[in-house]
Parts: C-alpha cells; sequence; structure tokens
C-alpha cells in the first residue's frame, strides 16, 4: 500500500464521515452505535468495503422518506447488524478457525 493510497483512503473516509454528519441525530446516533458494534464484530472487509457507505445510502433514504430510524431498522438494532453481516467472514470466524486447525495439528 502505498502513500497514494493511504491519502486516497483518508479522503474517501472523510466524505463517509461528513455524510454521517449530514444524517439527522437520530439517525447519527444509530449510526455511530452501529459502526461501533460492527467493528467489535462486523466483516473482515470492514473498513474498505461497501457496508458502512451502504448503510448510510439506506438511511438518507429512510430520512427522504420521513421515516424515523427505528422504522428503518426495527427496534432491535444489533439484529438488524448481524443480518447485515451473516453471510460475511469476521474476524471471529477467522480467530475459531485458527483455533480449529491448532487442534487438528495437536491431535495429530
Amino acid at each position: 500500500m502505498g502513500i497514494q493510497d493511504i491519502i486516497e483512503g483518508k479522503k474517501q473516509w472523510r466524505a463517509h464521515k461528513a455524510r454521517v454528519k449530514a444524517l439527522p441525530a437520530d439517525y447519527r446516533i444509530v449510526y455511530e452505535e452501529m459502526q461501533k458494534y460492527l467493528f467489535k464484530v462486523g466483516p473482515v472487509d470492514l473498513p474498505d468495503g461497501p457496508l458502512l457507505p451502504g448503510i448510510v445510502d439506506f438511511f438518507e433514504e429512510g430520512v427522504a422518506a420521513g421515516k424515523g430510524v427505528l422504522e428503518v431498522t426495527g427496534n432491535d438494532v444489533a439484529a438488524f447488524c448481524d443480518g447485515l453481516i451473516q453471510d460475511s467472514p469476521t474476524y471471529a470466524d477467522l480467530y475459531q478457525a485458527s483455533l480449529d486447525g491448532d487442534l487438528g495439528k495437536k491431535s495429530r
């Protein structure tokens, strides 16, 4: 990864954060909590993948439709997040696989 890639990544992240900041307060609060949750349990490609920008797109559509944030996500926001990442490999999955591999080596 070169310096240009790092600079471009920072520009994209700042533009993303500006979109989040432009959301109404209730959407912004829920987004920030979702982001924290997803960074703890989320998919391996979260920082560079389409998930976070996709959530902002989804929220912007909810705002345009005049809906409240919980009308868009439902009352259980963690379950909403889990649904978004259900088919994505997570760091927990990679860790479990590495443990399973270590156990397999020890039993041989």
